[in-house]
């Protein structure tokens, strides 16, 4: 029993594959953070969060390799947060996605 518990602690990080995300922000003023999120093989997600006392409008330029780019907007008033999501056609290998951003 205690063999196969071994076996299968050091395969754990074999299971868990994720692709490098490349998240490149251009606030211009807001006061806003954003995270990156892998949901799926071929799906992923940037929270954005609002810290300001302005509302916020955020765009997301989502690339995959060679794939038309995706492109996701949102408003977010002051305090408020939101999630861009993205599902591309394609397993996702390697994502890079430009967030700007500005101040309302």
């Amino acid at each position: 029993m205690k063999k196969i518990c071994c076996v299968l602690i050091t395969l754990l990080p074999l299971a868990a594959q994720a692709y490098p995300i490349e998240l490149e922000k251009q606030l211009n003023g807001a006061e806003v953070a954003a995270t990156s999120q892998e949901i799926d093989h071929n799906m992923a997600a940037v929270r954005v969060q609002n810290y300001g006392a302005k509302a916020a409008s955020c765009k997301g330029v989502f690339r995959n390799g060679p794939e038309a780019p995706r492109t996701r907007s949102v408003r977010l008033a002051a305090g408020e947060s939101g999630n861009l999501t993205v599902k591309f056609a394609r397993s996702i290998i390697r994502l890079r996605v430009q967030l700007t951003c500005e101040p309302q």
